[in-house]
């Protein structure tokens, strides 16, 4: 694997190596973030809402409402990158997710200001979610544009494994400072600690991103004077296809990954399967499960192809997911850890090929607003809204599969459109 990677990273033409790598590595912020508010929720639940049988849905409910800033936030920075280069639009994004995520770690809490602490938050979450929305899609279009043809899926799979990597980062601070911290001084300062080291990656990365090369396919729409006017027009008028099928590639992705990954954590402690440290912990390996399966499935869409992956895969979302959490919710640990084991290991593939069979959808004229448009707004709904939905699904019904039933649907609905969509590898098309 660590050869197939070198030989990757050896082969780009434009790009250097160092940009490369900074580029596909910086995604560890991003996902830091927005991954340690949920598995952090049931902390923060407490800090700014008081505690309580609804301060959880709240705060779940808080994190639903800002993400649907992310794709406002992918179109504006998606216009940026278009117009002005994916270079300047990554300085941009990363220089505010820096200065959201100090301010939230200098927050009033629920004990100090009251009510007022949670709306304080739901601000900062929303500019954080507006932030998020140009990076991910600007990375991914960056990589894409500096790959080898026959080594896309890799290179474009190197963000997710770096996403995750930030995922992990952030499940394993909040393990930590958990489990090193009794419950009063958690609540009074210790909840700032990973937000504070939130800060100081984001500001890390905009250092190393400030040295990056632009995507050599932007130089050639310079050169060639075919720089969008309106990326947004462009990308509605000409690209309505595309935008549907990474709508669809992304839906998959993030119902996947935000309710198979992100939300079990929350899942694991309020049905009392397991302890609050215990969950995070278990979240650690299942973090660390999907790192080793990301490069593997980025591989395998490079030789085999994009669209038999996203359909067995589709097929897989639809089959385990419900079983998976019914194992969860048995409160045996070693059963816990199957079933959030299986559930990492779908989302990291889904996550794997679908960042290279997304932005495959688009030429380079308005690649990354058409990103925006489709694989964001996929997110904001499939991602942001269903741990919120999931949660409220098991408080309200009862049943503990309900999570994983929300997965097979997704999987059902996309599927036909994964048997019937061309194949966008280039060596298996046309």
């Amino acid at each position: 694997m660590n050869e197939g990677i070198g030989e990757a990273v050896s082969q780009i033409r434009g790009i250097s190596r160092s940009s490369l790598a900074i580029a596909a590595f910086s995604t560890i912020v991003e996902w830091y973030d927005f991954t340690l508010y949920l598995y952090f929720a049931t902390v923060l639940s407490r800090v700014f809402f008081g505690g309580g049988s609804m301060s959880l849905l709240t705060t779940l409910g808080g994190f639903a409402v800002a993400y649907l800033m992310r794709p406002l936030g992918a179109v504006y920075f998606g216009h940026i990158g278009d117009r002005q280069g994916r270079r300047h639009m990554l300085l941009l994004s990363v220089a505010l997710m820096t200065a959201a995520m100090l301010a939230t770690a200098a927050l009033p809490t629920y004990s100090q200001i009251g009510a007022m602490a949670g709306w304080l938050l739901f601000l900062l979450r929303c500019v954080m979610g507006f932030s998020v929305g140009g990076e991910y899609t600007g990375v991914v279009a960056y990589l894409l544009e500096g790959a080898p043809l026959k080594r896309r899926g890799l290179v474009a799979s190197l963000a997710s494994a770096a996403s995750e990597i930030g995922a992990l980062l952030a499940v394993g601070i909040s393990a930590a400072t958990v489990a090193l911290m009794d419950e009063a001084s958690l609540q009074s300062w210790g909840w700032r600690i990973p937000f504070l080291v939130g800060a100081v990656l984001a500001a890390t990365v905009w250092i190393a991103r400030s040295t990056i090369e632009e995507s050599p396919e932007f130089h050639r729409q310079v050169a060639e004077q075919t720089i969008p006017d309106s990326p947004l027009r462009h990308s509605i008028g000409n690209h309505c296809g595309a935008i549907g099928r990474a709508f669809a590639i992304s839906a998959l992705g993030s119902i996947t990954y935000y309710v198979g990954i992100t939300y079990v954590p929350a899942f694991l402690t309020s049905a009392g399967a397991l302890s609050e440290r215990a969950s995070l912990w278990l979240s650690t390996a299942a973090a660390v499960v999907v790192i080793l399966v990301t490069p593997i499935v980025g591989v395998l869409s490079d030789r085999i192809g994009r669209k038999p992956v996203l359909t067995v895969l589709a097929l897989a979302s639809a089959l385990f997911p419900m079983a998976m959490f019914a194992l969860m919710a048995s409160g045996s640990h070693l059963q816990a850890l199957a079933g959030a084991f299986v559930l990492a290991g779908l989302a990291g593939g889904v996550s794997a090929v679908g960042a290279v069979a997304t932005a495959e959808q688009f030429p380079g004229e308005g690649r990354v607003t058409g990103l925006a448009l489709g694989a964001t707004g996929a997110t904001a709904i499939f991602g942001g809204l269903t741990p919120f939905i999931a949660q409220l699904l098991v408080e309200r019904t009862g049943y503990a599969i309900a999570p994983g039933a929300m997965i097979g649907i997704v999987g059902l609905c996309v599927l036909p459109l994964f048997l019937m969509m061309k194949e966008t590898a280039p060596r298996h098309s046309g």
